[in-house]
């Protein structure tokens, strides 16, 4: 079974991908090194606010902008264990199991507040949040997504497949 629990940071509508990670710390795609500037434009906090596991809950059109895979290399990197959105931005959302980010798609994420615990049943398609004691049915990933998020992302999971 593939559950992910963690604290959610929430952020509104068409965060871009100028706002996971800016231009300017594109001269490199270490990812310890863009985790350090993570959502910096978004809140300058952020990445000191977060811990490993926690989760970002946000509106729609989450990731559009230029189509870099610097901006979930960066999320991941900094140890957000999956986005829940709205919607996200068409190239993002593939960028983001390239890498192997689970990301969720659910109409009810404005309801998710920020400091809520959720837990993310992937299997089952069910988010649960602790806070206020809700559920939310988003529609399950595919398989092979599944398996590219397993397996950290398509490159890993190609060099498994051989």
């Amino acid at each position: 079974m593939n559950i992910i629990n963690g604290k959610v940071w929430t952020f509104g509508d068409n965060i871009d991908t100028d706002l996971i990670i800016a231009a300017r710390y594109l001269n490199t795609s270490d990812p310890k090194e863009l985790a350090k500037y993570v959502m910096e434009d978004a809140d300058p906090e952020f990445r000191s606010k977060i811990q490993k596991g926690d989760i970002i809950v946000a509106g729609e059109n989450f990731g559009c902008g230029s189509s870099r895979e610097h901006a979930p290399i960066a999320l991941k990197a900094a140890g957000i264990s999956a986005v829940v959105a709205k919607s996200f931005a068409r190239i993002f959302y593939r960028n983001a199991f390239n890498m192997g980010l689970p990301i969720f798609e659910l109409d009810e994420s404005g309801e998710i507040k920020e400091g809520d615990i959720i837990k993310i049943d992937m299997d089952n398609g069910n988010i649960d949040s602790k806070n206020n004691v809700k559920s939310y049915k988003f529609s399950p990933i595919p398989e092979f997504m599944q398996e590219l998020v397993s397996c950290g992302g398509l490159m890993n999971y190609a060099k498994k497949s051989k």
